[in-house]
């Protein structure tokens, strides 16, 4: 499975000046049989930032012309049957992701997707623009859309 970080998605609908767009679009077409995926908080992320740029209907189609259109299956955290609520949300939110910032110094948001990426079975590639954030960081494959075009 290979994990998409939020500027992977972003690219896929924003900057179409940018000089990454080829790139990404042939990755996008070619992780699409790959089951491909994306944290929650990934797309939790993503939808606001495509907030100041579309209307509040099409922001609420979100499921068609995100998740169909890529394939894309969206990762939750699971809570273990014999946690309750308060002790899964204290955990999810705050204790794993201090504990991943506390050892990587990295960002918050980062770490609890670089998480829930890593905790998700059979996440095996991590694919981000952002590769600097996350290399040596992990034991995921962490590469941008170029590089895992060539692998």
């Amino acid at each position: 499975m290979v994990a998409l970080d939020t500027d992977v998605l972003v690219l896929g609908f924003a900057f179409q000046r940018d000089d990454r767009q080829t790139a990404n679009k042939n990755f996008l077409s070619r992780v699409f049989d790959k089951n491909p995926a994306t944290t929650v908080y990934n797309l939790v992320e993503f939808l606001g930032q495509m907030s100041f740029n579309l209307s509040a209907k099409r922001l609420s189609e979100w499921r068609s012309w995100l998740v169909d259109e890529y394939n894309l299956t969206v990762l939750f955290p699971q809570a273990r049957p014999e946690q309750s609520a308060d002790s899964f949300y204290r955990n999810e939110i705050f204790e794993r992701a201090f504990a991943k910032i506390s050892k990587e110094k990295m960002a918050y948001l980062d770490a609890l997707i670089l998480d829930l990426a890593e905790r998700t079975p059979n996440v095996e590639h991590f694919v981000t623009w952002n590769a600097k954030h996350f290399k040596n960081k992990t034991a995921l494959h962490v590469v941008t859309p170029e590089e895992f075009l060539q692998l």
